[in-house]
């Protein structure tokens, strides 16, 4: 659903058997540049859309994008947990000779260049150590405890400018400001359609019938912002005004 932020308006709605937010990102500016002749210059969205491809097609196609920045931090340590590798053995703890273009581990074992890897918006460079050297390695419990065999990977990451620019972005005051109004505006309309219309559940099925109903429903929420910004105002300007 796409909601203009000044009037409240829904302009942009779809339905999609997906369950994955950020594939829905860029159909649904498609829909808004449909029913409005235009793309919107700005879309606030929430973190499930700004993935690093988003934010490389929105910049490609002059849009801006404002939502949480890229959490690169907070998924790597959930992945180093998950492998049992202890925070004196995560990546800043590998030195990086760019000379040779090697990384040398805590205990002075060499990780060498092993391959390249572009996902959408970035590039990894993956350095690896020999097996031999981490099997026997004191420290393989924390460093390496399910992947001796076959060596310790270290991940050098170098994003694409527009992640960069991104992330910069929204550190800045205004960005985190105007990502506040997102909820006022993206949530008050399921809100209105949910209490107001008593439509928690779709009824229909099949995606056609879902979406005629979702349609109806935010016809009706439509109609009501209408008479809010436009019927209400034109009856009441034409009333005499007087003091009592």
């Amino acid at each position: 659903m796409g909601v203009d932020a000044a009037e409240k308006i829904i302009v942009g709605i779809g339905i999609s058997q997906s369950g994955a937010d950020q594939c829905e990102l860029m159909k649904g500016v498609d829909r808004v540049a449909g029913n409005m002749g235009r793309a919107p210059e700005v879309v606030v969205a929430d973190g499930a859309y700004t993935t690093m491809g988003n934010i490389v097609k929105m910049e490609g196609r002059g849009i801006g994008l404002i939502g949480p920045a890229i959490d690169r931090e907070g998924r790597r340590r959930v992945e180093f947990e998950r492998t049992g590798i202890k925070p004196e053995f995560f990546p800043e703890a590998f030195r990086y000779d760019e000379g040779r273009n090697i990384y040398r581990c805590p205990e002075e074992k060499e990780l060498k260049y092993w391959r390249k890897e572009n996902p959408p918006g970035t590039t990894f460079y993956l350095y690896r150590a020999k097996g031999k050297d981490c099997v026997a390695c004191p420290s393989q419990d924390r460093c390496c405890p399910r992947t001796a065999e076959k060596g310790r990977v270290v991940r050098r990451v170098v994003d694409a400018p527009e992640i960069t620019a991104f992330n910069q972005k929204m550190k800045s005051e205004e960005a985190k400001e105007i990502y506040k109004t997102r909820g006022a505006v993206a949530e008050f309309p399921h809100a209105w359609i949910k209490d107001k219309l008593k439509l928690r559940q779709f009824r229909l099925r099949g995606l056609r019938k879902v979406e005629i109903e979702a349609v109806w429903a935010c016809l009706a929420y439509n109609i009501q912002q209408w008479i809010r910004l436009k019927w209400k105002p034109a009856k009441l300007g034409g009333l005499d005004q007087c003091a009592g």
